[in-house]
């Protein structure tokens, strides 16, 4: 579904991606982890079109998309969610959604935008009452609003990005359900960037480990969790977690 070959960004001198290639198969979650300045973050915003890269391939469903306007790309079918939501608080919790479909499709007539959001505001689990607020949502909820703009674009392609930031345990487990299902049963392929490593690793079908903006490691979560390469990144706590779900029984 997506292809990447030898993508490179630079900002001046120094080089945020190095020549990173991997792929994407359809109807797969992919785990796309690696430390704070890995080039993780990078290589979303140069897919979902926010930066053009210096070098180097994007190929989506066959098509070049490196350099495309995001909303060209958003109208071929790939959506995202950000870090940090921004939500425009002066409309309601409906209206934000229905901008984002409206966004994402280019081609939608009102009502059928109403329709949209409402039923990926149902699939989060948020109010579909069209007085609904935004004030007052706490982190879980503006969280599944990200989510929930992002369906409402049709995707074929989401990139979730930290899903589970600003969540307690019970979130998280929720939130990781949550796109594992929208995965099954919506058909939506993933790529998921995150730092909680215990949640992802249950979750995702392969893992690619960036550092210092190159690839350092591929595979199935209990082949990564075991890498040297990753263990050395990931020393302390967090390759622990990452062993132990991944079931080595080395935690």
């Amino acid at each position: 579904m997506l292809k990447i070959e030898g993508l490179t960004k630079r900002f001046g001198g120094f080089t945020a991606v190095n020549a990173v290639s991997f792929e994407v198969h359809k109807g797969e979650i992919l785990g796309l982890i690696g430390p704070n300045g890995s080039g993780k973050s990078t290589i979303f915003n140069m897919v979902s079109g926010t930066l053009a890269p210096t070098g180097g391939s994007i190929r989506f469903a066959g098509r070049e998309i490196a350099g495309q306007p995001p909303h060209r790309i958003i109208n071929l079918g790939i959506g995202r969610t950000f870090q940090i939501p921004r939500p425009f608080r002066r409309l309601s919790l409906v209206e934000n959604v229905v901008l984002a479909g409206y966004y994402g499709q280019g081609r939608r007539s009102r009502l059928k935008a109403f329709e949209a959001a409402e039923r990926a505001l149902g699939l989060v689990g948020l109010p579909t009452d069209r007085a609904a607020s935004v004030e007052g949502l706490g982190a879980a909820a503006l969280k599944k609003l990200e989510l929930a703009k992002a369906l409402a674009t049709e995707p074929k392609l989401l990139l979730a990005d930290e899903s589970l930031s600003g969540l307690d345990e019970h979130e998280m487990d929720q939130a990781a359900d949550l796109l594992r299902r929208i995965c099954r049963d919506l058909d939506i392929t993933i790529v998921w960037v995150e730092h909680i490593m215990g949640h992802l690793m249950r979750v995702v079908d392969r893992i690619i480990v960036l550092d210092h903006g190159e690839k350092i490691a591929e595979g199935q979560p209990a082949a990564v969790a075991n890498d040297p390469r990753v263990i050395e990144v990931y020393l302390g706590t967090q390759a622990a977690a990452m062993r132990a779900v991944a079931g080595t029984g080395r935690a």
